[in-house]
């Protein structure tokens, strides 16, 4: 009978959220998370910009870069006579030609090693590079693990990235490590897919809690990464060291589990049993039989045989979907603008770049556990709102503050961190809980891809201070307004089941959706 039903929630709660299957598989996801987080924004220190100078015979006493303020003598006027822009443009009055052999602060940094003095946009194009090909990667990626499933995409490209990202140490070259860097980001990258399993792996309820811990992870990787720049400072031992331990991801093949919601959608009922099974063994919890056998997904599109493209086709064909998509755009857009941009600005400020760069990425920490209790108790859709409204008002407010209250404004900037930090955190949440099982990491990848456009543009934001300074801010800031005036247009997410279907995804937000369900359960 139909009204015997069971839902797959009401299983994964059975098996519980923190028994030894769930600590040991967020053990594993950790690592991907804590690396991943390495890997997108490693070229802040590892394709850091140094100062260059030409090499001038008459001043370099002791072939240091420094030798020209060193040297004594009246010799000195003329060497500060000699700075870059002249010799890479050839104006320089005092000499009779370009300049052909240049001098580097820091001799075996990546600038120095390819020889780009006087070639300034070679070293952003790196970052430029790794978004782009993140863009496209995520779309690859998307249809893999709708496709093959999540642990096949995240195996392939956590362990992908690990080859890539230490071939890239050993480029001869300054376009091969381009091409390396474009590669890597789109084919090794492995957190979409283990995102998509983390929410999967538990009910409902308890995936904002299981997503925090993971959340956490990720930004100890970024706290550590500018750690181990400055102990590790020779760019090629540096990136050796951040890629090498996700070369133990591809064992992953042995002991990571698919995700139970994904066997289901694809037919794969036994799979799914035979795996609740083992967790409610390895879990020491029992399941009752009876019930798995009344465990099924609405499975319409299963029984129509529809092919992923086709099954993609019908999430677009929607009204309702392709409504929130656009908004989802807008979110995506706006916060990888703004957390890539304030990313770029912490190496910017003055003093240490690398504790400065650990400092902004701390107030992440706070972030992800407000994200948590935010969300259990004001669900999903206010709290996004306020922290849109909230951190943009901030972030327009920054420019405008008086000169002599510096540290006001440095105050608003780092609060407007903290916010802009939780809302990626529930953009990233909320974006999975709209759309259907068999195209939800689909749809997240779109959505995360056209988002990676703010990332192809936050490297360009401090060429804007030329115009005003404050303008980069008053661009997040006027962002973040929007994005939260187009969330008063989304439904709220929290108290529903995640959509298996487009039919119960559309039904998200309507009183009449719990009827619905039961109504297509019947047609089933």
């Amino acid at each position: 009978m139909s009204d015997d039903k069971v839902q797959l929630d009401s299983v994964l709660g059975t098996l519980g959220a923190f028994g030894r299957h769930q600590l040991i598989t967020m053990c594993m996801l950790a690592l991907v998370y804590a690396t991943n987080s390495m890997y997108n924004v490693n070229y802040v220190f590892a394709v850091e910009d140094v100062n260059y100078r030409c090499r001038i015979p008459e001043c370099d006493k002791t072939g240091s870069f420094e030798a020209s303020w060193l040297t004594p003598g009246e010799d000195i006027k003329q060497c500060h006579r000699y700075p870059p822009l002249d010799h890479c443009n050839g104006q320089n009055t005092n000499v009779s030609e370009v300049c052909t052999e240049w001098l580097y602060d820091i001799p075996d940094s990546f600038v120095a090693e390819f020889g780009l003095a006087c070639e300034d946009w070679k070293p952003p194009l790196v970052g430029t590079v790794h978004s782009f090909g993140a863009m496209v990667g995520l779309l690859v990626q998307g249809q893999i693990s709708d496709r093959f499933g999540r642990k096949t995409a995240a195996v392939f490209a956590g362990t992908m990235g690990a080859v890539l990202g230490i071939t890239k140490s050993f480029a001869t070259s300054f376009w091969v490590y381009i091409v390396l860097e474009g590669l890597e980001a789109a084919i090794g990258d492995a957190l979409s897919p283990m995102f998509m399993l983390s929410i999967e792996i538990v009910e409902k309820r308890r995936a904002v809690l299981f997503q925090m811990i993971l959340l956490n992870c990720y930004t100890g990787g970024l706290i550590i990464m500018p750690f181990i720049a400055w102990a590790v400072p020779y760019w090629r031992h540096f990136l050796r060291v951040i890629y090498a331990p996700t070369l133990i991801i591809l064992t992953y093949s042995f002991y990571l589990d698919e995700s139970i919601r994904w066997l289901f959608s694809k037919g794969e009922k036994q799979k799914g049993i035979k795996l609740i099974e083992k967790i409610a063994k390895r879990n020491k919890v029992k399941v009752d039989k009876i019930l798995l056998t009344k465990l099924d997904y609405i499975d319409e599109e299963k029984s129509t045989k529809y092919s992923d493209r086709k099954l993609l086709m019908k999430t677009f064909k929607s009204r309702i979907m392709m409504q929130r998509f656009l908004v989802c755009m807008v979110w995506w857009l706006t916060i990888t603008l703004i957390n890539y941009g304030m990313m770029i600005s912490s190496v910017l400020i003055d003093g240490n770049k690398y504790i400065n760069f650990a400092l902004l990425m701390l107030m992440d920490i706070p972030a992800n556990v407000f994200y948590w209790l935010a969300l259990s108790k004001y669900k999903r859709k206010l709290p996004l709102i306020a922290s849109f409204i909230i951190g943009g008002l901030f972030c327009i407010s920054q420019p405008f503050m008086p000169k002599g209250y510096a540290w006001l404004g440095l105050l608003l900037f780092m609060a407007f961190e903290t916010l802009a930090t939780f809302s990626y955190n529930i953009v990233y949440m909320y974006t999975s809980e709209l759309f259907p099982t068999y195209t939800r990491n689909s749809m997240h990848a779109i959505c995360s891809a056209i988002g990676r456009v703010g990332s192809l543009l936050a490297p360009q934001t401090p060429l804007l201070m030329a115009y005003w300074s404050g303008l980069p801010a008053l661009i997040f800031g006027l962002s973040s307004l929007l994005s939260g005036a187009l969330t008063l247009f989304m439904p709220e997410t929290a108290n529903s089941q995640l959509p298996d279907t487009v039919l119960e995804a559309e039904a998200i937000g309507l009183k009449k959706a719990p009827a619905l369900r039961e109504e297509l359960k019947g047609l089933t």
